[in-house]
């Protein structure tokens, strides 16, 4: 097992640009800082990913956001999805900025500062107080020529996340990542006369805070879900395909606020035959998730595929982010085994150049 996990406070890149101790934190115990890069600013990329979901059987529904800032592009997007299974649709709107280059201003950590975009359709805001987010969003002609607004408030107690501080095989590249599950979201999103509420009780929010130097030509695998069972919240990271994970994976369960560090993971797709083949892949068809220790044994039956494909010659991106309901077993560091059944998560593969 391979997982070195960081306690020290420290500068996330040495004086050479490069991570100073590779690993995986509960919070954000590296500091990141700009002027420490040693890449040329067009190859930065920067973002904040928000995924809101109400899981309720017939009529689940979720709300994506992302303001990000990569460098020679800009992606600015929010997605609509509502679950059910007799008629799942989904709707991603994105607007696209040519060499934004750190004018958004994102900030250099999760836990201070607010992430902002705005232009004549879309406004964009994301708000950290001390224990809570604000998500504000009004995105003109979002579909169909009618408008789209969101208020969403997260709860963020004291609890464990999952920070990795990943390098690449190649100089002055790294990837610096936090993923925050289980946070309690209340509030709303208005489109076309209907309203899509959550309830505050048992739909979360989960955040995806990304800043790095990334290589070009990448393929990725990611999921995350989370879920009220019974009095205790539930929640998981997965994920591989984001540099060099020799010092750690950014694999974790999250039980009650406290994360649970698992080993590899293997995503199973069925007739996924190669990392970068993004075609022959049958989706649709149940996936099968393993873990080395055999404590995150999952089933997943998917329900949407929300598919998008951008080719620019010299950017390319291919996704394909699944939405479905995981069943199976988890396991937690004192072996007390979860029973999971239904929960509605995403497991995605991505291949991108850019």
């Amino acid at each position: 097992m391979r997982n070195h996990e960081v306690f020290t406070k420290q500068s996330l890149l040495n004086n050479s640009g490069e991570i100073n101790e590779p690993g995986w934190a509960r919070s954000q115990i590296w500091s990141y800082q700009k002027d420490h890069i040693q890449a040329p600013k067009f190859r930065i990329k920067e973002w904040d990913y928000y995924m809101v979901v109400h899981d309720a059987k017939e009529d689940s529904f979720a709300v994506c956001f992302t303001i990000s800032d990569d460098g020679y592009v800009g992606l600015q997007s929010v997605s609509l999805l509502c679950l059910s299974n007799s008629n799942p649709w989904e709707h991603t709107e994105t607007i696209l900025n040519v060499f934004p280059m750190g004018k958004l201003n994102l900030p250099e950590t999760s836990d201070v500062g607010h992430t902002k975009y705005s232009d004549e359709r879309l406004e964009m805001k994301f708000y950290k107080d001390e224990f809570s987010r604000e998500l504000l969003c009004s995105f003109k002609n979002f579909y169909n020529g009618k408008s789209l607004t969101a208020n969403i408030h997260l709860e963020q107690p004291k609890m464990d996340s999952m920070v990795i501080a990943t390098p690449w095989d190649k100089k002055h590249h790294f990837y610096y990542n936090q993923k925050i599950n289980t946070m309690r979201a209340s509030g709303r999103v208005e489109y076309d006369g209907k309203i899509f509420e959550f309830d505050g009780e048992n739909d979360y929010g989960t955040l995806d805070w990304g800043r790095g130097v990334w290589t070009y030509d990448n393929t990725w695998y990611w999921g995350s879900g989370n879920k009220r069972l019974g009095d205790h919240d539930f929640g998981f990271n997965i994920g591989y395909g984001f540099g060099n994970t020799k010092a750690a994976t950014e694999n974790v369960i999250f039980y009650d606020g406290v994360a649970h560090k698992l080993d590899d993971i293997k995503i199973e797709i069925p007739n996924d035959m190669d990392l970068y083949d993004m075609k022959s892949p049958h989706y649709m068809e149940t996936w099968k998730i393993t873990e080395s220790n055999n404590r995150f044994e999952m089933e997943f039956h998917p329900i949407l595929d929300r598919a998008a494909n951008m080719d620019f010659k010299v950017i390319v991106s291919d996704q394909h982010q699944v939405f479905g309901r995981m069943s199976g077993v988890a396991v937690l560091d004192d072996g007390t085994k979860i029973e999971i059944k239904d929960l509605l998560c995403f497991i995605e593969k991505v291949h991108n150049k850019y």
